[in-house]
């Protein structure tokens, strides 16, 4: 067993579990990813999935490292689902499901002006979370909770 990646990471996806945070608006899920940094090496990182009904299409994944601010990506919810399954993604980000010592991970490559990053998370957590979310507003159905009307209103008021 490679001991920089743990066997027992935070958040499991069971409702009952701790390191879920969901709301009406909200559906999160608090868990320890891995920053790989070698083939042989990676570092344990907290991160927040989050995912918000008023912000349909989209997740945002909060990592928090040892800087002043934690790091937020947002990208979209389908790009995350279909890499649950295959790898997916162009550019900045990129996903894919793999195994690792014995374990189902999902691989996240970020790439941005400041660095890249590859960062393994707990396939059956993040597919869990991905689920709820997928419970709370379904495929398809993003746009029923938006009033693109009201929005365009204010917009075009000037407010």
């Amino acid at each position: 067993m490679n001991p920089t990646h743990p066997t027992h990471p935070a958040g499991s996806g069971d409702p009952g579990d701790p390191g879920n945070a969901d709301s009406e608006s909200e559906i999160c899920q608090e868990l320890r990813v891995s920053l790989i940094l070698s083939p042989e090496h990676g570092v344990p990182v907290p991160a927040r999935f989050s995912y918000r009904v008023d912000d349909p299409y989209a997740v945002h994944v909060t990592f928090h490292l040892d800087q002043d601010a934690p790091v937020t990506w947002v990208f979209a919810r389908e790009l995350l689902v279909e890499g649950v399954f295959r790898a997916c993604g162009q550019g900045d980000v990129r996903i894919w499901p793999t195994r690792v010592g014995g374990r189902n991970v999902i691989c996240l490559a970020l790439s941005s002006p400041a660095g890249d990053a590859l960062l393994e998370a707990p396939a059956g957590t993040v597919a869990a979370w991905l689920e709820r979310s997928l419970r709370r507003v379904p495929p398809g159905r993003e746009d029923s909770g938006l009033d693109v009307d009201g929005a365009l209103a204010a917009l075009l008021a000037g407010q």
